[in-house]
């Protein structure tokens, strides 16, 4: 799957970057028809220590399907999101399998 991930007022190193690669590959399991997605990485100047931004949009034919999730880490953020997203790849996968 292509992601295009974007960090923002940041440079996101090669771990973080090859970890959600590997994290949204596992999305394809749930649903194999994902074009694509991107992925923003924000830090939000605030005290606390819940500042990390993850927003991923995951393309699929006729849709698009958006997370948002703020975490202590960038890596815990991606995981809670593509939970989220892994969710909604299986309801999509129900209803169409209902409609047809």
């Amino acid at each position: 799957m292509k992601v295009n991930a974007q960090s923002v007022n940041f440079v996101a190193d090669t771990k973080l970057i090859d970890f959600i690669q590997k994290r949204m590959d596992k999305l394809e399991l749930f649903y194999d028809k994902v074009i694509g997605s991107d992925v923003y990485l924000k830090v939000e100047n605030t005290s606390a220590k819940e500042n990390k931004i993850v927003e991923i949009k995951l393309l699929v034919p006729r849709d698009k399907l958006i997370v948002k999730k703020q975490c202590k880490s960038f890596e815990e953020a991606v995981d809670s999101a593509c939970s989220s997203l892994e969710r909604q790849l299986v309801k999509r996968k129900e209803k169409l399998r209902a409609k047809a």
